[in-house]
């Protein structure tokens, strides 16, 4: 009677130790499992990357391509409005220009180089430039010419044309004694085709930050 107690003891802590030992077991196999599904956690974390990489660059193409770009700005002949270096965003979707608008313009007539000017009139509009007083009028009206630099008493080598024909409109620079422009037989009437958008913001530099026609 006396081994009784003892035999007991012993087969519950054989017991135990078989419990502690499943729990070890189970844990162990559970690191294994854990441990097998990492390779393919690792892969699909990936996956999701480079998916999320190639949409965000697809996305990027697409706003270039069709919504907006970023274009630098070459020379004086649109000051005070641009200056050299400005970086404006230009915007082309479903884009059709109106007198007023700064463009951007992929070329000239004889100007391979790309161009941005004020559009002055549109197809169909008249027009009419007194160089002695230096007035603008389109349509029978004087222009309110707030943003150029000086007044238009500049003459090129082309007549003004009387009405803008179809699919073209003439522009100027802002800066209008030093702007190539439709008054000049290198530029010359622009065709609406050859216009890349309008631009809209300054956003470089810094702080010249601001919608170009505020």
């Amino acid at each position: 009677m006396e081994n009784m107690p003892q035999n007991y003891e012993d087969v519950k802590k054989q017991h135990t130790i078989d419990s502690e030992s499943i729990k070890q077991n189970k844990i162990e196999n559970n690191n294994n499992n854990e441990t097998e599904f990492k390779p393919g956690f690792i892969s699909r974390n990936v996956f999701e990357w480079v998916h999320a990489v190639i949409t965000s660059v697809i996305i990027v193409i697409i706003l270039l391509t069709f919504v907006f770009r970023m274009v630098n700005v070459d020379g004086r002949s649109m000051m005070d409005t641009l200056q050299t270096n400005d970086k404006v965003v230009v915007t082309n979707l479903f884009y059709y220009p109106h007198d007023g608008d700064i463009i951007v313009i992929s070329h000239g007539a004889n100007y391979t180089k790309p161009l941005i000017k004020r559009v002055i009139a549109v197809e169909g509009q008249t027009l009419n430039i007194d160089f002695k007083t230096g007035t603008v009028i389109v349509d029978g009206v004087k222009l309110y010419e707030p943003y150029i630099k000086a007044p238009t008493t500049t003459q090129g080598d082309l007549p003004v044309c009387s009405v803008v024909p179809k699919g073209k409109v003439f522009v100027m620079g802002d800066n209008r004694p030093e702007s190539m422009d439709s008054r000049y037989s290198e530029v010359g009437l622009i065709n609406i085709s050859d216009i890349i958008g309008k631009a809209q913001y300054i956003v470089y530099p810094f702080d010249r930050f601001r919608n170009i026609y505020n």
